[in-house]
């Protein structure tokens, strides 16, 4: 009797974590314009950064199955941004201010400079609410909609969707700290471009994530490490001038599709065909 007394109470206690739990997934949850807001003030002071970084692209078609590249940030709050890449193999401008985005690829304009890769930047770049939302909801993220999730064992917001569905595109920020964690770029269950903020360190009362992984389809294909951040440098105004580099470098020709490839190829998966292409 005196078992079976404690087994009941063992069902029961373990019956109330598990409604504890539901009931707290579905509280009132804050709104997601709020979380943002939240998100942008948590990421500290500064008008500027300077990140270098070292940039892991995997390629498992290639002999090393790797190519690693030197890459430097510059971002100017709230809304430029600069990225330069200069090897052997690639030289690759990229820029974003309120004219637009232009990237150059081997001293030519390419076609193409909206590339899914460059997004990640976004969460950390756009530092008004209205600027973060906008792009958000260009990129089709639900701004209004949010829940509560649970990510690597800890409790977190999610903006653009109702946990635990991961069908929709979605940010997700940590519940303590309001820093973005997770981000779903997906707008086909079949097509899932995922990118994890990592090991967050603050710098001169600037918050940065050191460590970023990117997964298409559930496999790691890109990783960035950063290796120095600068808070507050002065850069030339001119680095990001978009009609000036319009002037100073030619527009890419258009090129064929690539063999097999039919008109609504996925924006996603061409990206990784042309980092394949360029990076090797």
């Amino acid at each position: 009797m005196h078992y079976l007394l404690k087994k009941s109470w063992a069902v029961f206690f373990c019956l109330a974590i598990l409604a504890f739990g539901h009931t707290a997934l579905n509280a009132y949850v804050l709104p997601g314009p709020y979380l943002l807001d939240q998100m942008t003030q948590h990421l500290g002071r500064g008008n500027r950064l300077l990140v270098t970084q070292k940039l892991l692209v995997y390629d498992n078609d290639s002999e090393t199955g790797l190519a690693e590249f030197n890459e430097t940030l510059k971002f100017v709050f709230p809304e430029t941004f600069r990225s330069d890449i200069d090897t052997d193999k690639i030289q690759r401008i990229h820029v974003l201010s309120e004219d637009g985005a232009i990237t150059v690829v081997d001293g030519k304009i390419s076609n193409e400079s909206d590339n899914p890769y460059d997004h990640y930047t976004d969460l950390l770049l756009f530092r008004t609410n209205k600027s973060l939302q906008k792009r958000l909801l260009d990129l089709g993220v639900n701004v209004q909609m949010s829940s509560l999730g649970r990510f690597q064992g800890k409790m977190v917001y999610v903006i653009g969707a109702q946990y635990p569905d991961e069908n929709t595109p979605q940010v997700w920020l940590d519940k303590n700290t309001f820093r973005p964690i997770r981000w779903i770029m997906t707008r086909r269950p079949t097509q899932r471009l995922e990118v994890l903020y990592l090991n967050w360190q603050e710098s001169n009362h600037a918050w940065y994530p050191m460590h970023i992984e990117f997964f298409f389809n559930g496999s790691l294909v890109r990783e960035i490490y950063v290796q120095d951040i600068k808070v507050n440098l002065r850069f030339p105004a001119d680095i990001f001038d978009i009609r000036q580099l319009k002037t100073q470098y030619p527009q890419q020709a258009l090129s064929e599709p690539p063999k097999g490839a039919g008109e609504n190829m996925d924006e996603v998966q061409k990206t990784i065909e042309d980092f394949k292409k360029i990076y090797k």
